[in-house]
């Protein structure tokens, strides 16, 4: 299970983090990702937040579930089975911090863009997600 935060600001540009883990290079994503054993969907998805960003959220609503399997082909480990994902999306506010990059994560930098420059990008699919919810 992973969760993710849509944050938007109050020019309406979504903030986006550049994932260095993708298989087909780096594609842009949401701020987010996997959930530790011990958290909740919600305190993950905060904790992510401030990883990726550096920013502070707030968790101000469930925008949506998502599931979608992987096949093994498609795994970032050498398996020869699917795995199936579940995606949890929150919308989010800016409540402190200050934009930076992840040092030594999944993520390179943290960016804003509008919905129109996002859609442009090579990103993953979690990205159109977000638009469309937009």
């Amino acid at each position: 299970m992973a969760s993710y935060a849509v944050i938007t600001d109050d020019e309406g540009r979504i903030l986006l983090a550049l994932w260095n883990e993708s298989p087909d290079g780096g594609r842009w994503t949401l701020p987010g990702g996997g959930v530790d054993l011990e958290e909740t969907a919600e305190q993950g998805a905060v904790r992510e937040v401030r990883e990726e960003t550096g920013y502070d959220v707030r968790l101000d609503r469930l925008l949506t579930v998502d599931s979608y399997v992987i096949p093994a082909s498609r795994r970032h480990i050498e398996t020869d089975r699917p795995m199936k994902a579940v995606r949890v999306l929150f919308a989010a506010t800016i409540t402190g911090g200050e934009l930076t990059a992840e040092i030594g994560g999944s993520t390179d930098e943290a960016r804003w863009f509008t919905p129109a420059e996002a859609a442009r990008l090579p990103h993953v699919s979690l990205v159109d997600l977000a638009l469309d919810l937009l």
